[in-house]
């Protein structure tokens, strides 16, 4: 069983950082491939990142690429997503989603299993 929860989202200024992190409370955290979406109100929800079971393999939507990273601890059963120069644009619910498949998706049809999102609000 996988159960996701999100925590570290907030209000902060233009050009701020934050690190979200994503715990699953199961057992089976290592042979899933995780990702990263956010929705904005109003907006379909999109991809932001992706890391591959072993963290060898990671992704990025081309909105957050250099600004933002997304690492993996297994032993912690932990995904985090740091990010950093945060603009207003980035203002969402983020969402972690672990993936059966150990391959890159940008569709979030493709997830198995969601958390319930953070609200991270970028003000300018």
């Amino acid at each position: 069983q996988v159960q996701l929860v999100e925590s570290g989202g907030g209000l902060v200024q233009a050009g701020d950082s934050l690190r979200l992190s994503c715990v699953d409370s199961g057992r089976t955290f290592s042979t899933y491939a995780m990702g990263w979406f956010r929705q904005a109100p109003g907006k379909e929800r999109e991809f932001v990142a992706f890391v591959s079971r072993s963290s060898r393999n990671t992704y990025y939507a081309d909105s957050v690429k250099g600004r933002f990273t997304i690492s993996r601890d297994n032993a912690k059963n932990t995904v985090y997503l740091q990010m950093n120069s945060l603009k207003p644009e980035d203002t969402a619910v983020y969402y972690c989603a672990a993936r059966f498949l150990n391959a890159l998706s940008r569709s979030k049809n493709d997830y198995n299993y969601w958390g319930q999102g953070t609200q991270v609000t970028v003000s300018s």
